[in-house]
């Protein structure tokens, strides 16, 4: 079996830098090398001050300390990196197609092709090529494609290791995963990367299977979680019109041993990179092969999430008399969730675009995201135009001035900070009566109302 010295990884986002960190840290023997073309990320990576690292995920910058240097570097050098790896991870963004045939629903391919392109131009000798991306299925068949079809005699193995971290606890997630998994069809292959996982995880825990069945089961994975999101989100509803109480049903069929208690927890909706696009990618995998029930099924779960953040922003707006034309609106929180700086598919940022439709004035607080990223979001919408996203919302790093004057405030993420706020001071500076929608279940009910807010939370 081959024994691997060193690893390449393409990309340096919020998958391949914190996998890749892990990986060096626990193989202080491999070389580990994560290249990407855009310099300002790699500088970003390689900033002597930790707090500058372009992913922010607890524990990342200590594992990143300990590591680079000595056995992780990160550059911009693509070619150098591709030539040197006797394994090649892929870890580049597949984002939704926005064009063309799939267009919403299919992923777009163009930057694994590349890579594959690239991989196959520069390197001499042979390689295990990793699939880190989230993938349709039979993608692998493709990358194998293009890198067989190179003519200079290189041999290629391809095999596919999603990954299945939840942002703001990555850095747990990797150092003790619930599975490892590798799908792959060449034995030596897959007992080279076995090996690197091993230097930390527990053979048992290492899942080796085919490789559609590795890619399937990451999107699978994924639409689970999300469907169990979307399911409380609709008893959510119900439980808002019935006078039950969404916690309270969501605690009494999670102590069933069968259903369980994890991600029944009622909010604004799902956001983040993964749950929306490999849902939409299982639809579009069951309409390709023409299974129409598969597909209206698992599309659904999508519905319904967009539902759940137009009927908070709509409670927002008939709550507040049917008008917030010019009314400040306060948002806590605009990261997808708490612990990272993500915002890629972030409630808050739907939930602010029909509020602008409204002409309402919001200012946003988010202790990890910059103002850059949120217009940067909002602009990605095309509603309307960038200055207009500028004249309608405020970006301010003091979350007592951003509440200061607010006709209402909206919590879109669960950062714990905001529990520990002086609610007292805050409902002082804000006009009366004082609005508190709270789109995670975050605050205290009694707490607030005890203060006289107004305070209306989902599925109650």
């Amino acid at each position: 079996m081959k024994e691997i010295k060193k690893i390449t990884c393409i990309g340096a986002g919020y998958v391949g830098g914190p996998t890749m960190s892990v990986i060096a840290q626990k193989n202080p023997n491999v070389v580990v090398t994560v290249v990407d073309l855009n310099r300002a990320r790699i500088d970003a990576w390689n900033d002597t001050d930790l707090d500058k690292l372009p992913v922010y995920e607890p524990g990342l910058d200590a594992v990143v300390a300990e590591a680079r240097g000595r056995n992780l570097f990160f550059s911009t050098d693509v070619e150098k990196a591709i030539d040197e790896a006797d394994m090649i991870f892929i870890s580049v963004n597949t984002p939704t197609k926005t064009y063309g045939k799939g267009k919403g629903q299919a992923a777009d391919l163009k930057y694994i092709e590349l890579c594959a392109r690239q991989i196959a131009a520069v390197a001499k000798n042979d390689k295990i090529v990793v699939e880190k991306s989230t993938l349709p299925v039979r993608t692998a068949a493709a990358l194998k494609s293009i890198l067989d079809n190179t003519g200079n005699g290189v041999n290629f193995h391809i095999l596919s290791n999603p990954e299945f971290l939840a942002e703001g606890t990555a850095i747990t997630d990797l150092h003790n995963p619930d599975r490892v998994l590798i799908g792959g069809e060449d034995a030596e292959a897959i007992e080279a990367l076995v090996k690197v996982y091993e230097a930390w995880v527990p053979r048992e825990r290492i899942l080796t299977t085919n490789l559609w069945s590795s890619e399937l089961s990451k999107l699978v994975a994924n639409a689970f979680l999300a469907q169990r999101v979307s399911s409380i989100n609709a008893i959510s509803e119900l439980c808002e019109v019935t006078g039950a109480n969404v916690d309270e049903v969501a605690r009494a069929i999670g102590q069933d041993s069968r259903i369980g208690p994890k991600f029944l927890k009622a909010s604004v909706g799902f956001g983040g990179s993964c749950f929306q696009k490999d849902i939409l990618n299982l639809v579009y995998i069951a309409r390709s092969y023409n299974l129409t029930a598969v597909a209206d099924y698992w599309e659904q779960v999508i519905i319904l999430n967009d539902h759940q953040k137009a009927r908070f922003a709509e409670n927002i707006i008939q709550t507040m008399y049917n008008t917030v034309n010019g009314k400040k609106i306060a948002f806590l929180g605009w990261a997808f969730k708490k612990d990272t700086n993500d915002t890629r598919e972030s409630a808050a940022i739907y939930v602010a675009d029909h509020l602008l439709e409204e002409e309402a004035h919001v200012v946003v607080y988010d202790p990890k995201v910059t103002a850059e990223q949120i217009y940067k979001d909002l602009d990605y919408l095309g509603t309307r135009s960038s200055e207009d996203n500028r004249r309608l919302v405020t970006v301010i790093n003091d979350p007592y001035a951003a509440l200061n004057g607010a006709h209402a405030v909206a919590v879109l993420t669960e950062w714990d900070e905001f529990k520990s706020y002086d609610w007292a001071k805050i409902k002082e500076d804000m006009k009366k009566p004082a609005f508190v929608f709270d789109g995670r279940k975050l605050l205290n009910r009694e707490q607030l109302a005890g203060l006289g807010f107004e305070y209306y939370a989902i599925g109650e």
